[in-house]
């Protein structure tokens, strides 16, 4: 059977306490998000940019990273709380590594946690995250920078077919595929990268794109490469992705097969 539907996921990307406009992973260098006119006035005002989203843009739910925590801070567990009493499902990536950190991201409010390569050790680490929360509430996001694996450990050298299926293996039911060199560039999508993540896991997990939307005919690509998800930030904030577009994605033809 053929699987329909793309959802659209808006980006929230904290830092400080507001959030930003991330651009090619260089974090020393994220602004706050600028206003969005009829919608909010004070820059990097995250809780009107998730309402923004939800109400204007119509995604289906948000993806929040606290890029405090990935770097190694304190987890903006105040922010990231009242983010998650919205009325729609979180993602939430805040560099969680082991279990007591994901139960904790859970307490919040998240519906998802996100354990990602950049901040991954080893993979027994995310196997035990699955073990104990179940793997349906755990999605891996495979880093990349430039088409290569984003770690400090060994992991850098393995190829995006391995990663996929030692991610599987571990117990995850989702992954993300992200290169944070594309990220508000509007460089576009990665398409080898995700087809070779799509070729090499099972047709039961679900694999998701982020990094590099720009448009429409972005997520008409990323449906043909059998994605079921994309992450979208700047495209839906300036318009060039509308509400309507968000809706009818929903019902692109997927390539996966289960």
């Amino acid at each position: 059977m053929i699987l329909a539907s793309v959802k659209v996921i808006g980006v929230i990307d904290l830092l400080g306490g507001r959030a930003v406009h991330a651009v090619a992973g260089a974090r020393a260098g994220y602004q706050p998000v600028q206003p969005i006119a009829g919608v909010f006035t004070g820059p990097g005002d995250a809780q009107a940019l998730a309402r923004f989203y939800i109400d204007r843009a119509g995604v289906d739910a948000i993806y929040v990273a606290d890029l405090d925590a990935i770097q190694g801070g304190e987890l903006q567990i105040a922010l990231l709380s009242s983010l998650c009493e919205l009325a729609i499902p979180i993602y939430v990536d805040a560099g969680v590594t082991t279990v007591d950190a994901a139960r904790r991201v859970l307490t919040a409010g998240a519906e998802w946690i996100i354990v990602g390569l950049e901040t991954l050790a080893s993979f027994d680490d995310l196997a035990a995250i699955c073990a104990a929360l179940g793997g349906d509430r755990v999605v891996f996001s495979l880093d990349f920078r430039d088409g290569r694996a984003l770690s400090t450990t060994a992991l850098a050298d393995d190829t995006p077919e391995a990663l996929t299926m030692r991610a599987v293996r571990a117990g995850v039911q989702s992954l993300i595929v992200i290169d944070l060199a594309r990220v508000g560039v509007g460089a576009g999508v990665d398409l080898e990268v995700i087809a070779r993540v799509r070729a090499a896991a099972p047709p039961r997990v679900v694999v998701m794109a982020g990094g590099g939307v720009r448009d429409w005919s972005d997520l008409e690509r990323l449906a043909a490469a059998g994605c079921d998800g994309a992450l979208v930030a700047s495209a839906l904030q300036d318009g060039r992705l509308s509400a309507g577009d968000v809706a009818r994605a929903r019902e692109l033809p997927s390539a996966r097969r289960v």
